[in-house]
């Protein structure tokens, strides 16, 4: 079992902390760095030791794996105090969103170990998807730590391109917003439609949550689930004629994805 100090422990931080205490993770092989009281006080009362700065955290613990999970503009900041643990080996993991492989050897030295990963948002109820990505100073053990590290609040898969992550961070990492959106969306289109706004919500939202963990169980692929749905000449059919139309969702969606994808290049750079 890795020895890991995870610095931040902010929604995303708290959500993999869980995971990995409900997987059965030694208490004393985890060790948190967190400045904010309240959320220390969550960590502390947990069992786990929290300390307000990496300078704080005894000379005696020395990670295998350092897990940075502090938002993108703090990083200037979280990664000197923790660029020691490059001497003893660590490998690096990041799931800040645009910052690089370069970017973290260029502060823990060009032979550091690094893996950038990106993870979503349903991580907070161990449905999220985490890709990752390794420089070539990661060894096969410690890409097996931090990709367990990860399962535990949901799937993985990795990626050998980083430029990739641009478009991983499009379409998982800002993912759920998209999911959100159709869900006001559809309700407010109910309640367009003479719905009461309260069931109109209520049924957007069971029908989203329900059609997605329908599509998470079923072998089918997407396309198979949506015909499956759709009788010929019927009212889900004359909806798909709008949704499908060549003005539709489709060139939507790609424009979306483009767009988020050229921000991520942007905000790297």
């Amino acid at each position: 079992m890795s020895r890991i100090l995870l610095v931040g422990c902010g929604k995303m931080g708290q959500a993999l902390l869980e995971g990995w205490l409900g997987q059965g993770k030694a208490k004393d092989m985890v060790v948190v760095v967190e400045p904010f009281a309240a959320t220390a006080d969550i960590v502390r009362a947990r069992g786990v030791s929290v300390f307000a700065t990496a300078a704080e955290v005894p000379a005696a613990f020395t990670p295998e794996i350092v897990l940075l999970a502090v938002k993108p503009q703090s990083m200037v900041e979280a990664m000197p105090p923790v660029a020691r643990f490059a001497t003893h080996g660590a490998t690096y993991l990041s799931i800040a969103a645009g910052k690089t492989i370069a970017g973290f050897e260029a502060a823990f030295g060009n032979r550091a170990a690094v893996v950038r990963a990106m993870p979503n948002t349903p991580a907070a109820v161990g449905r999220g998807i985490t890709v990752l990505c390794a420089n070539a100073h990661v060894g096969a053990a410690a890409r097996s730590a931090c990709e367990s590290l990860m399962t535990a609040v949901g799937e993985t898969a990795w990626i050998e391109d980083e430029a990739l992550m641009d478009p991983v961070t499009a379409v998982s990492g800002s993912g759920p917003a998209y999911v959100f959106l159709l869900i006001e969306h559809l309700a407010a289109a109910g309640v367009a439609a003479g719905l009461p706004e309260d069931l109109a919500l209520r049924l957007a939202r069971a029908t989203v949550s329900g059609a997605g963990e329908l599509a998470h169980r079923a072998s089918e692929s997407a396309e198979q689930l949506r015909k499956n749905v759709t009788s010929p000449g019927g009212t889900t059919a004359a909806a798909l004629e709008v949704l499908m139309a060549p003005d539709g969702l489709a060139p939507l969606m790609t424009r979306a994805i483009a767009a988020a994808s050229r921000r991520s290049r942007e905000l790297a750079g």
